[in-house]
């Protein structure tokens, strides 16, 4: 079977359970998703699971990769933050819907990693940075949208700061143990949040890691 078809048969599985714009499937068929998984782990890239990548870290299913993308909203969007770059996956599908993606990334390696791939697909909007995320991209700001690729206890001002005006943050957000997928909205300079699913992502660490 083709990773075509596999792209084709991954997309039925999402929409059997969360129905995606024409636009956001375009998207990931765009996207081969084999090149973002560890070799050992390619003949389960089009699965619906997340699985195991270098440094104990994770790249997340297509399926919330999927409700991640559509929770975004990212029609006409020209500028995009993530928070926690890991395998590039997630990047690499908002790379098809925006102008420009800017992750950040605090370990090395997932990021020397993740630049080969986007070079691999020929990706050239995406910009990358070596950093504690939660500090954000002061020279880029301000963002229309900021995603969180990891689960957050708390938003750092800081990035709220680089929010535009009319701009969504979202992030899955730990409260007494459980993870909720949160939407912020920037309005008239005020944060308004709205929970939407619950849902399982790695914590945000501090600082960097070589």
């Amino acid at each position: 079977m083709t990773s075509e078809i596999k792209q084709y048969k991954m997309l039925e599985e999402i929409d059997k359970s969360f129905r995606l714009s024409a636009r956001i499937k375009q998207a990931f068929l765009e996207v081969n998703r084999h090149h973002f998984v560890p070799t050992g782990f390619v003949h389960l890239a089009y699965e619906l699971d997340a699985l195991p990548i270098q440094q104990k870290q994770w790249i997340s299913s297509p399926l919330t990769v999927a409700k991640m993308t559509h929770y975004l909203d990212i029609n006409g969007v020209d500028s995009v933050l993530e928070i926690g770059c890991g395998s590039g996956y997630q990047a690499a599908i908002l790379s098809k819907l925006c102008r420009r993606v800017f992750t950040i990334e605090r370990i090395d390696p997932l990021l020397k990693e993740a630049k080969d791939r986007f070079r691999e697909e020929r990706i050239n909007n995406i910009f990358t940075r070596f950093d504690d995320g939660q500090r954000g991209w002061e020279k880029y700001a301000p963002f229309e949208r900021i995603l969180f690729s990891a689960s957050a206890k708390k938003i750092p001002k800081t990035l709220f700061d680089q929010l535009a005006e009319g701009g969504i943050l979202l992030s899955p957000m730990e409260k007494n143990g459980l993870q909720v997928i949160t939407r912020f909205y920037k309005k008239d300079g005020k944060i308004i949040s709205q929970m939407l699913e619950a849902c399982l992502f790695v914590p945000v660490l501090d600082g960097r890691a070589k």
